[in-house]
């Protein structure tokens, strides 16, 4: 069995080895390689590596002379010792997103997808993202899978079309990846910190000083989407008064047992209001919009000092 040892290398890292991988290629045999991890191959060679190229597997196996062999994990050559050279890690197969995104984008790619701009893809990220959580809500974890790969596909567009953009508006997926990192890491301080041990009450109450040292907002209605459904946004502005001490409206009397009674009398005035031809989101986001503006105003009088 001339071929001796099988060296295992990943297709979307090129040049990566752990120390395995290279005391196998410090063997001192020849190196051949599979075109399946030919990117390694040429980096190897641009370090002055002498590396035979191969058509196949059948190829290798028609070696006579003692050869380390280049391969991909999926590659199957008969040999005694197969080292797994560069173990992938876990999200890899993003590199293949962000790749799949720079064709599409280049010259020769697909035209709808190079026109595309931040304006023209924003739908598709709402709509995107409303059928993920339908995927969520309807516990289909098959269609949990497609949905998010979609609202993944849309960040690595707007992403891809940042990084075209002027030099004062260009951002490119890995400093939206960097910030995201960096944003996590310093919210948890009892993970990556020296906070100490949180209950997850303890967590939350964190989470919402560390945002307000980073945003320093004037008022809860800031960095609240105004683009979601009303009653999301107006939970959303209910929720952050109350941290603040902030007045909330006065909460209807429910004379009901259970959220699915409540979404029944919700129900109940939705119908009303079409049958009188009124829209009941415009007039709750109408509402909402009024109550957000006291809420500017009150935090604004609390920031004003006395005279």
């Amino acid at each position: 069995m001339p071929v001796h040892s099988v060296v295992t290398v990943s297709p979307r890292l090129p040049g990566l080895l752990n120390p395995a991988g290279w005391r196998a290629l410090s063997v001192g045999r020849p190196l051949v390689t599979l075109p399946s991890a030919a990117a390694t191959a040429d980096a190897l060679r641009t370090e002055g590596w002498t590396v035979t190229d191969l058509p196949d597997a059948a190829a290798a196996a028609a070696l006579t002379e003692d050869v380390v062999v280049l391969a991909a994990p999926g590659d199957t050559v008969d040999a005694p010792n197969v080292v797994d050279g560069a173990p992938e890690p876990a999200g890899v197969r993003l590199l293949d997103v962000v790749a799949v995104m720079d064709r599409l984008r280049s010259p020769g790619g697909c035209p709808w997808d190079a026109e595309q701009t931040h304006a023209s893809l924003r739908g598709y990220l709402l709509e995107e993202a409303h059928e993920a959580y339908d995927a969520i809500v309807d516990d289909d974890p098959v269609a949990m899978r497609e949905e998010l790969g979609d609202v993944l596909l849309q960040v690595v567009f707007h992403a891809r079309v940042a990084a075209e953009a002027a030099p004062d508006r260009r951002f490119d997926v890995d400093a939206v990846a960097g910030d995201l990192v960096d944003k996590l890491v310093r919210r948890h301080p009892h993970v990556f910190g020296d906070a100490g041990p949180r209950d997850v009450a303890q967590v939350e109450a964190g989470w919402e000083e560390i945002k307000q040292a980073e945003k320093q907002r004037r008022s809860p209605t800031e960095g609240v989407s105004r683009s979601q459904p009303a009653a999301s946004w107006g939970a959303a502005l209910v929720r952050r008064a109350g941290r603040a001490g902030l007045s909330t409206p006065a909460a209807a009397e429910l004379e009901v047992g259970s959220p699915e009674e409540l979404g029944e009398r919700l129900f109940a005035v939705v119908t009303a209001a079409e049958q009188r031809g009124w829209d009941v989101e415009d007039a709750l986001r109408e509402a909402v919009r009024r109550y957000a503006g006291e809420l500017d105003a009150e935090a604004a009088a609390r920031t004003v000092p006395d005279r």
